[in-house]
């Protein structure tokens, strides 16, 4: 299905991003014990983008791992009978830190409940907050970002695609209907 609407341009990507960076700091009252795990795939490189702006502002580095939750979703035999395993990178305790979880899209929930609980898997962390690009609303479970970069209401036939650099070569946000 083509493309309805353009949602976010890459400045507009880099204008939210700065934004969600800023507010961290600012919530966390610095980045000491802060660390930024991105759930595989496109939660990755919003994480690594937030912590490079963070590291811009601070001149701290952020601890960043890598989270895959697909053995965690509550779908999975839905999805295929062998699903892909993309794997968690987090070399580093997340006991007594204050993890920020980073995603491209919320809607029902479901995604963030099972990083939540594999992130429990791994350790114990003080606190857990949540960075979203796009909350596009709908959900099904009481789940609710700290950090949003834009709200865009959807409807339930629609879907959004978030692209970027190092994953799809282009940093945008569009929209689309089902097909």
């Amino acid at each position: 299905m083509p493309d309805k609407a353009e949602i976010m341009d890459e400045n507009g990507i880099m204008r939210a991003v700065t934004r969600i960076s800023h507010e961290i700091i600012e919530k966390n009252k610095g980045v000491e014990n802060v660390v930024i795990i991105g759930i595989q795939r496109r939660g990755v490189p919003l994480a690594r983008m937030i912590a490079r702006k963070i590291k811009d502002v601070e001149g701290n580095a952020v601890p960043v791992g890598i989270l895959d939750i697909t053995l965690y979703r509550d779908d999975l035999s839905t999805l295929s009978e062998h699903p892909i395993i993309n794997g968690t990178e987090i070399d580093f305790s997340i006991t007594g830190k204050k993890v920020i979880l980073v995603d491209d899209v919320i809607f029902t929930g479901r995604t963030i409940r099972a990083a939540i609980d594999a992130i429990m898997d791994i350790g114990r962390p003080r606190m857990m907050q949540l960075a979203i690009l796009i909350d596009r609303g709908h959900r099904e479970l009481p789940i609710r970002p700290d950090y949003v970069g834009k709200n865009v209401p959807t409807s339930k036939n629609e879907i959004v695609h978030v692209k970027l650099m190092d994953v799809d070569g282009i940093n945008t946000v569009t929209i689309s209907d089902m097909k």
